[in-house]
C-alpha cells in the first residue's frame, strides 16, 4: 500500500506549494499569478486552488529552455 506522500507525488494536481517549487516562485507568487489568469486553476470543493501537474511541468520546462546557458 502506497503512504499518502506517494500518492500525493502522484496526482493530477499540485498544491500552489509543489507549484511554487517547481518554478522557483514564491506561493504566493503563483496564487497572484492564477487570480490574474496567468497560471490556470481549479478549485476544491473547500475552495483551495489546485494546478495541473501537466501544465505545470510544461511550462517549467519552457521557462528552464528560456534560460541563457
Amino acid at each position: 500500500m502506497a503512504s499518502k506522500t506517494e500518492q500525493a507525488s502522484k496526482s493530477t494536481y499540485l498544491l500552489p506549494s509543489e507549484v511554487a517549487r517547481a518554478l522557483q516562485v514564491s506561493p504566493k507568487t503563483v496564487t497572484r499569478w492564477a487570480k490574474e489568469g496567468k497560471l490556470a486553476s481549479r478549485r476544491t470543493l473547500g475552495g483551495h486552488r489546485r494546478y495541473a501537474r501537466a501544465d505545470i511541468e510544461s511550462l517549467a520546462q519552457r521557462l528552464q529552455e528560456q534560460i541563457p546557458a
